[in-house]
């Protein structure tokens, strides 16, 4: 398949909604009496102070403590963003086992493999900008840049396929997680030549520490700076990121520690410089500033200021563009995407020798969870998922914005639309379901996803459903004629109604 046909297909996870508000009058639809009114967003303050979040607050701090007691932990810190806001965090343990210094939100972390979460930004940025486009060769910016191929008709590699670990090509560029010896820029470039791609391009996802170390080195010839001063003038600044680095022995950095022995020692690890893999390792960040990165997701409109991205650059970021073989998970433009429980969720974790960490992101919720740990087994993972279960789903639903309490969302006429429709394309049935509406085909196998009609203000509705199709995010309303409702307009199409 055509490598263009091939992302053209990759899955969706989520969709957007969205739809254009026409004027009832222009189908004859008559306007119910009741509409929605804008809806309040809750203060950092009060999602804080909300009981569930309190309650989840204690349930999860209960666990943690015990994680850290029966696996020996020596600190971990965490936190909750609530869109713009850092609206929980708490270090738990020690950041220096032996000096006995308190685990807090401001302690530092080598933050690992979450460098490349910076390293996509940079890219998109650029692209933006029209430095570059996604489907260009790397070999366009970097002319050196030659790796045996899987089979002799392999395509070039694109900027598009290092930032999705779809290149093929190999996971590291030499034995630097085991001799601590990474490799400079130039070492990279002169190893290059003599990598062996297991893959061609797109054939599977494959992890790839040295595809991002060569991202990084296309920013640099891109942008004219090193990758860790565009990193710290286009990133860190704007966010106001000040406690963060790059590859540098910062004080209030956590000692990291190896795996735990049986008998129940860990030894403390070096600082360790990843050099010429920066771009794919080497960033040091705390809960607070990444609290402000995750902020940053959630964000719409331009480019510009503490906008370090556009909505659209954040949306492909955010959507699966590869997935995995057994098609459980998939890869975005820098961020790892599941989905568990109805849910997507949108991370990176990171693992250096001494600390591990995770960043998980619920964009429908606006809310992310944060977890870094100085332990080489510390599992982050596990416990992000735990933290978002626990207090990132309180927080979500703590923080929705609630409707004015004065204003009824469900209109008792609005029972009139309830009937049988029927077109071209087979029947339709709304039914009134608990003070709502909702659309099933007659001749469905089931009934567990209904289509859903939401109200959205002047007797009309939104077409919401859980997975894509043509009408999704569209406009319902209805026609009536006489006193009584004749026909359902779903977009731009109509059903008529038959009883």
């Amino acid at each position: 398949m055509p490598r263009s046909t091939s992302r053209r297909h990759a899955l969706a996870l989520y969709v957007v909604l969205a739809g254009l508000l026409l004027s009832p009058s222009r189908t004859g639809a008559q306007p119910a009496t009741s509409s929605t009114s804008p809806a309040s967003s809750p203060s950092p303050a009060a999602i804080a102070a909300d009981a569930e979040v309190q309650g989840a607050v204690r349930l999860f701090t209960a666990w943690l403590d015990g994680q850290l007691l029966y696996r020996h932990l020596p600190g971990v810190a965490v936190g909750v963003v609530a869109d713009q806001q850092l609206v929980w965090s708490k270090g738990f343990g020690l950041a220096d086992v032996a000096a006995k210094v308190p685990m807090t939100p401001q302690t530092k972390f080598r933050m690992a493999s979450h460098s490349k979460l910076f390293t996509a930004t940079a890219v998109m940025q650029l692209r933006e900008q029209g430095k570059l486009r996604l489907d260009d060769p790397v070999a366009k910016y970097l002319p050196w840049f030659q790796v045996k191929r899987a089979s002799d008709d392999d395509p070039e590699i694109t900027i598009e396929e290092l930032l999705t670990h779809s290149s093929g090509l190999p996971r590291e560029a030499g034995s630097h997680w085991t001799t601590f010896e990474f490799p400079t820029s130039e070492e990279l470039r002169g190893l290059m030549a003599e990598r062996q791609a297991p893959f061609a391009p797109e054939v599977r996802w494959k992890y790839s520490n040295l595809a991002y170390s060569v991202a990084g080195l296309v920013v640099e010839a891109v942008s004219g700076q090193r990758w860790a001063d565009y990193v710290q003038q286009h990133i860190y600044q704007p966010l106001g990121m000040t406690a963060s680095s790059v590859d540098t022995k910062v004080d209030g950095l956590a000692t990291g520690y190896n795996r735990l022995l049986p008998d129940n020692s860990r030894a403390p690890t070096p600082f360790i410089d990843a050099k010429g893999m920066a771009a794919a390792t080497g960033i040091t960040s705390t809960v607070d500033d990444m609290a402000k990165f995750a902020a940053a997701q959630f964000r719409t409109g331009r480019r510009g200021g503490a906008n370090i991205l556009s909505t659209g650059s954040l949306r492909q970021m955010h959507r699966v563009r590869v997935l995995e073989s057994n098609w459980t998970q998939g890869n975005a433009i820098g961020f790892a995407v599941r989905r568990e429980r109805d849910r997507i969720y949108v991370s990176h974790g990171g693992s250096y020798p001494g600390y591990q960490t995770q960043t998980m992101l619920f964009p429908e919720g606006k809310v992310a969870v944060i977890v870094l740990t100085n332990a080489d087994d510390a599992n982050p993972g596990g416990i992000a998922t735990q933290l978002m279960n626990t207090v990132g789903e309180a927080v979500a639903k703590a923080a929705a914005p609630k409707a004015d309490a004065a204003t009824e969302t469900w209109d008792p006429s609005w029972s009139r639309f309830a009937g049988l429709y029927r077109g071209r394309g087979g029947e339709s049935q709304v039914i009134e379901l608990n003070k709502r509406l909702v659309i099933i085909s007659p001749n469905a196998a089931n009934l567990d996803s209904p289509i859903r009609l939401e109200p959205i203000g002047n007797g009309q509705f939104r077409y919401t459903a859980p997975t894509g199709g043509g009408p999704v995010g569209e406009i319902v309303r209805f026609v009536e004629e006489g006193g009584r409702v004749v026909r359902m307009y779903t977009g731009d199409g109509y059903v008529e109604r038959v009883r």
